[in-house]
């Protein structure tokens, strides 16, 4: 039997000092209000009372460290997916404020609906959907946890509730620790719930794709 129901959890805050956009590059853990957010994320999960029988995340250290917490209340190691990583872009390691001033970078910004400055929106769907279903045909029953990113998470959402996928990023709803759960109904995906449990008053959210 498939999974009964997906939950696409985001990571909790980054130790992110410097206020740059993390993306892909390595070194960019938790802090300590993150590990608390994850745990909080995972506690609601539990609260649920449903069997979770899968644990996946992305390779990235913030995911891993977010997925820790689920491995604790539902006994369950991590399986580590490549599709559902962070997009890709081109201001990696920027602060967005100052790379947004200088005019070298308004190239980049050609074409928000692609976008130009990063992975196609239509890939990160792809490689979302196909991450999703595997792990929901796999499962034996019960739930399946995927720790990922606000852009992936966000993407999918749209593209699920048949949305246009060009967006202003300011404008996503999905916040750290954030768990947005999914059904598979006739072979399409349905969101079923949205939960913010993770207390996020005074968090640096600066990083995110």
């Amino acid at each position: 039997m498939p999974a009964d129901r997906l939950h696409l959890v985001r990571h909790g805050e980054v130790h992110n000092p410097a206020r740059v956009l993390y993306g892909r590059l390595p070194g960019y853990g938790l802090s300590a209000d993150g590990r608390r957010m994850a745990r909080q994320a995972a506690e609601y999960v539990k609260s649920l009372d449903r069997p979770v029988t899968a644990l996946i995340c992305s390779p990235l250290q913030r995911t891993q460290e977010s997925a820790e917490p689920f491995t604790e209340l539902f006994g369950l190691e991590p399986v580590i997916d490549d599709r559902v990583i962070e997009p890709t872009n081109v201001f990696e390691g920027k602060r967005m404020a100052i790379a947004l001033v200088n005019p070298w970078n308004w190239r980049h910004l050609s074409k928000p609906a692609l976008p130009s400055w990063g992975e196609p929106y239509a890939d990160v769907v792809g490689r979302m959907n196909k991450a999703m279903t595997e792990a929901w045909d796999a499962a034996d029953s019960g739930d399946v946890v995927i720790v990922a990113h606000q852009l992936p998470i966000w993407i999918t959402h749209l593209a699920v509730a048949g949305l246009p996928l060009r967006h202003d990023p300011r404008a996503r709803r999905c916040a750290l620790s954030s768990v947005t759960s999914f059904e598979m109904v006739d072979g399409k995906w349905t969101e079923t719930a949205y939960a913010e449990p993770a207390s996020t008053a005074g968090a640096v959210d600066v990083g995110a794709v």
